[in-house]
């Protein structure tokens, strides 16, 4: 298939790369990592969520965090919402896009959400609606499609009606979640196309773990079957508080050197970001699962 000159990055570093943190970091250290990855040149991120705050205290200062930020940016600000409550906070910011959350598992869903699957289902067609009155963007993620640390192996079929269910809403693009690193390269091409078959006018983006070292084999899989956007986390950090086992997603040096030296342009500066998982290794106070901050510049920087 052809491979695409330019691809879109969703760098989610500032939210779903600290959430599963125990270190808690400041406000200023939030806003300092965003504004690290603005000036890389990357220009939609996933910021805070909005979730109550004794469930993932790391996002207890969502609304600090989003007032901080660049008021002029031509950069997109992605807020995460689980219910009501979360989308009318983030709307009361300025958060152009709000992430809905769908699990598909019910062990999932119990565990992250405190609901069934299909009560998520339910909740982010209202999050998606929600959003576009009030004139932001508005997406999905379908959380655990590609195995669900609770309930085992996924169906196919399960995800692609989940997907067919969320395009009705018409959301900005459906996101496919391997949230604990257990997707191949044959699985993401079947799903991908079993997606597309029942949601093909809705971009997709794809959310890869390295939990066993195949994130960015998989994204190339991904980019070869047709994503419009790829997610990924400055150094490879990240991990679900609510998912056993759940490990970094793929970094985004990483990711950024396969790209490169592949000819597909992303806009956004390598040496920037790797720049920038040095500093968010030292302010974690641990070395990140990133790759490419640990080798010798090739061929150079």
């Amino acid at each position: 298939m052809t491979m695409p000159s330019t691809i879109e990055i969703v760098e989610v570093s500032p939210r779903d790369g600290l959430q599963n943190e125990a270190r808690l970091l400041s406000t200023e250290d939030k806003l300092a990592l965003i504004h690290k990855a603005v000036d890389a040149g990357v220009r939609r991120i996933e910021v805070a969520s909005f979730v109550h705050p004794k469930r993932v205290p790391q996002m207890a200062d969502a609304e600090a965090v989003c007032a901080g930020l660049p008021k002029n940016s031509e950069a997109i600000w992605v807020g995460l919402a689980l219910n009501r409550r979360g989308v009318e906070r983030a709307l009361a910011t300025q958060i152009n896009e709000i992430g809905a959350v769908v699990c598909a598992s019910d062990g999932f869903a119990s565990a992250n959400q405190g609901c069934s699957a299909e009560q998520t289902i339910e909740d982010a067609i209202e999050i998606i609606t929600m959003a576009r009155a009030a004139g932001r963007r508005a997406q999905a993620t379908i959380s655990v499609a590609f195995g669900c640390p609770f309930d085992g192996e996924i169906a196919i079929d399960r995800v692609a009606d989940i997907a067919r269910r969320l395009a009705a809403a018409h959301p900005h693009e459906i996101a496919l979640g391997d949230t604990i690193g257990v997707a191949t390269p044959r699985h993401v091409q079947q799903l991908m196309a079993a997606v597309r078959s029942a949601a093909p006018a809705i971009p997709l983006r794809m959310h890869f773990h390295d939990t066993r070292n195949s994130a960015i084999a998989n994204a190339w899989v991904a980019l070869e079957a047709g994503a419009a956007t790829l997610d990924s986390s400055i150094g490879g950090s990240g991990g679900c508080p609510f998912a056993p086992g759940a490990s970094g997603n793929v970094a985004t040096e990483d990711l950024l050197y396969m790209l490169g030296r592949s000819g597909i342009a992303s806009g956004i500066d390598l040496s920037n970001i790797i720049s920038a998982a040095h500093w968010l290794s030292e302010r974690l106070d641990r070395q990140l699962p990133g790759s490419l901050g640990r080798a010798a510049p090739f061929p150079s920087l």
